[in-house]
């Protein structure tokens, strides 16, 4: 019996479940970012083009884009546990055809593969939610939230010291074993929630969802390379939103959509999901950006001449810290409403990323600004999902934090190729760099988007659900993370 009534005696304690479900998330959300460091051997072990091996990342995520939603739908349908199973099956399975594939072909065919297990997010808050206490489902989000960041600055640094030690193919092996151990893990110490949506698969939908997230991304990537004014460009830019629109109106008009998309239009979950893109578009920007020209000669007049593993650290402090500011991000907006969470959050990713515009000139100042960065993240990502999770009924969990993941995927895509696109554009004719003019404006451009974000963020309804507000009416909210889970942890 999920919480909300009497805890039933045959429940695990949560605490322990919440344990279980941070390994595969943590795995997913180092596979975001582990393989950039890894781009120039992957380039000369495949023998191709530095293009198509920014696709290895990119794919990830469109692939993730694409069937997180389905993948949510039916965790909503036919169990959270059972797919979950899946889906982190599916990252084990994708990993080792990366692994042995050896060719390019293959390792982006198992990349593909890998991303079906961004489905897993939707699943492990809905059953965060049926298995946690109502004052403390805040605080467990917010700390499986804050592995997205803290993987993502941890994979650039495993990554690097990986590549460098055992090539390439050992990233793979390292998420098969991670998701393996996860997935019997689940299946031991995960209960099944005992909520279900009865309906049917929404194969249409999900085509047609497919088809114009695919469209859109791929004009982005594709722009820098077939040139902006490419017809081939222009027609999947303008294409892939269209085929978007025609996909809600699909939805408005099916009888088991997809995804309900008159609850992704109510205002809490519609400026929630808006403020998701732009946040993951900041965040993404900064984390593609900074080991680059912290990597870059010294002869450019702004490189440290670092290497990967020097960008890693220097982008270590601020992703671990992660870990402590998600569930205080969850627990504050327990008390005080996940909009403040959210406000603060994209105030002060902003805020670090104007200061990293402006000042990168030195170790100390890249640490200190990117810390102030993943500290905004950390208060955004633990909120995003828990504003959705407060505005829903409990049956639509999956499919709405579900799309609110579609979204952030969709806002890190969009960061990675438009940040890149402006930073090659500050290449002087005749030379192979960027200028430091290049990276200035590229992180001006993702300050200036969480800045929006923070706005959009204010107009968010403050929804909160009544059993929430009666929790807190019995003072169980509190401003610190819980202390048997620190207890856990330690």
């Amino acid at each position: 019996m999920p919480y909300g009534a009497d805890v039933a005696s045959d429940r695990p304690h949560p605490q322990r479940t919440l344990l279980v479900l941070t390994l595969p998330a943590l795995a997913y959300s180092l596979a975001q970012t582990m393989l950039v460091p890894a781009f120039t051997d992957l380039g000369r072990e495949l023998h191709t083009s530095a293009e198509n091996v920014t696709w290895l990342l990119t794919a990830y995520l469109v692939s993730a884009a694409v069937f997180t939603p389905l993948v949510g739908r039916l965790g909503d349908m036919v169990g959270k546990r059972k797919m979950l199973v899946v889906s982190v099956g599916a990252f084990a399975v994708g990993n080792v055809i990366s692994a042995v594939g050896g060719s390019y072909a293959l390792v982006l065919g198992g990349r593909v593969v890998q991303g079906i297990a961004g489905g897993m997010f939707p699943l492990v808050f809905g059953i965060l939610r049926d298995e946690f206490p109502p004052e403390r489902v805040g605080s467990a989000i917010g700390f499986v939230s804050s592995t997205l960041g803290i993987g993502g600055g941890v994979g650039l640094l495993l990554g690097g010291a990986m590549v460098d030690a055992l090539g390439y193919p050992s990233i793979f092996w390292l998420g098969a074993a991670a998701s393996a151990v996860s997935v019997v893990a689940i299946l031991l110490l995960v209960p099944e929630s005992e909520i279900r949506v009865p309906g049917r698969i929404d194969l249409r939908g999900a085509a047609l969802l497919s088809v114009g997230l695919v469209a859109g991304l791929l004009g982005v990537s594709q722009g820098p390379a077939w040139g902006w004014g490419d017809p081939r460009v222009l027609g999947l830019l303008l294409g892939g939103p269209l085929v978007v629109v025609l996909w809600v109106w699909v939805q408005r008009h099916t009888v088991e959509p997809l995804v309900d998309v008159r609850t992704l239009a109510s205002r809490p979950v519609l400026l929630t999901n808006v403020a998701t893109l732009l946040v993951g578009f900041g965040m993404f920007g900064a984390y593609v950006l900074v080991p680059q020209f912290v990597e870059a000669p010294r002869s450019t007049g702004y490189g440290f001449g670092g290497s990967a593993t020097h960008a890693g650290l220097l982008m270590l402090p601020g992703s671990l810290c992660m870990i402590v500011f998600g569930p205080v991000s969850g627990t504050l907006g327990t008390r005080y409403g996940h909009r403040v969470s959210l406000v603060l959050g994209a105030v002060l990713s902003a805020f670090g990323l104007g200061m990293l515009a402006a000042f990168h000139g030195s170790d100390l100042s890249v640490l200190a600004w990117f810390m102030v960065v993943t500290l905004g993240i950390a208060f955004a990502f633990a909120a995003m999902p828990n504003l959705i999770v407060a505005a829903v009924p409990a049956t639509h969990t999956g499919q709405a934090t579900g799309f609110n993941a579609v979204v952030r995927s969709v806002g890190s895509s969009v960061g990675t190729q438009v940040t890149a696109v402006v930073v090659a554009s500050s290449i002087a004719a005749g030379a192979t760099l960027p200028r430091d003019s290049g990276y200035t404006t590229a992180l001006a451009l993702c300050a200036g988007v969480s800045l929006v974000a923070a706005i959009l963020a204010l107009l968010v309804p403050d929804v909160r659900t009544p059993h929430v507000l009666a929790a807190e009416e019995r003072g169980a909210a509190s401003l610190l993370p819980d202390p048997a889970l620190a207890a856990d942890l330690a």
